[in-house]
Parts: C-alpha cells; sequence; structure tokens
C-alpha cells in the first residue's frame, strides 16, 4: 500500500519541479516578440523614408500571394502604377487582366507598406520582411497573425520590380 503513495508523491514532485520550464518560454516568447515588434517598426520606417525620398511614381512589378484562398487571387500577377495609381493588372501565365478586387490591398507599394504596418498593429505572431536595400520596397512579406489559427497567414513575394517613363 506504500509503494502507490510513493509513486505518486514522486510524480508530484517530478511535475512540480518541471512546472517552471514549462512556464517560461511564453514569457521569454512574449518579451521577444515585443522586442521584434519594435524593430520591425523601425525597419518598415527606415524602408518607408528610404522609398519615399525615391519619389518613384511610375513602376510595375510581378506579384504573388501564397494565401490559402481562390487560384485567381495568388497570381503571379503584373502590377502597373502610373502617377502613384495602378493602371493595369495582368495574369503572368496568360498576359489578361484579372479581377483587381483580389489585389486591391497589394496593388502598389505604398498599400504594401501598410500591410507590414497592419501585422506589427495586429502584434502578429509572426512577421518576416524583407526589403531591397536601394530602393526600401518590401521584396517579401510573410505574416501569422495568430499561431493558434490555421490558413490565415499570409505570403507575399514582389519581384521584377522596375521603374517606368
Amino acid at each position: 500500500m506504500r509503494l502507490p503513495i510513493v509513486i505518486s508523491a514522486a510524480l508530484l514532485v517530478s511535475l512540480g519541479l518541471n512546472l517552471p520550464v514549462v512556464s517560461q518560454p511564453p514569457i521569454e516568447i512574449a518579451h521577444s516578440q515585443k522586442n521584434n515588434n519594435k524593430l520591425d517598426a523601425r525597419r518598415l520606417q527606415f524602408n518607408r523614408n528610404l522609398w519615399n525620398k525615391q519619389n518613384i511614381s511610375n513602376y510595375r512589378y510581378t506579384f504573388s500571394n501564397s494565401c490559402f484562398c481562390i487560384p485567381d487571387a495568388r497570381g503571379p500577377v503584373i502590377i502597373e502604377v502610373r502617377n502613384g495609381e495602378t493602371t493595369s493588372i495582368t495574369s503572368v501565365e496568360t498576359g489578361q487582366p484579372v479581377d483587381p478586387q483580389y489585389f486591391q490591398q497589394y496593388n502598389t507599394i505604398p498599400k504594401l507598406f501598410n500591410v507590414i504596418q497592419d501585422g506589427i498593429n495586429r502584434n502578429a505572431y509572426s512577421l518576416d520582411v524583407r526589403y531591397d536595400a536601394r530602393l526600401g520596397y518590401p521584396t517579401q512579406i510573410n505574416i501569422d497573425y495568430d499561431s493558434q489559427i490555421a490558413d490565415e497567414e499570409i505570403y507575399l513575394t514582389i519581384e521584377n520590380f522596375q521603374v517606368i517613363q
């Protein structure tokens, strides 16, 4: 009869010793995310300023959205902007115009900066952004808003950027 009591006591002590280790990582993760959030905000501000200094209002880029969404909303598409306004969005595959509503959030570089700002404002669980070193525009935006929710992540790729006359 003493053996079950000894085993139970040993299990409780063992769990008690492991409890602080189990509870520590979420605190470290939250602290780490807060620091990353500030760093992400500084990087965004730096690159947005770099982009704005270029004063580029006519450009085109290839855009892809690796989302959990309908194929028409994924691309890749070529987005053309003149005088800061989107003038065309065409499929890379077909060369035909696509439904612009699918790309409304992503159809200019300033709007892409807004997507990053939204990830920062919403304290996204994971935010990974790469910027063009010379012009400052984002080349890759990966956001996981909530680690506990599946299929709400976004993975955006911006490539083949060209200034046009």
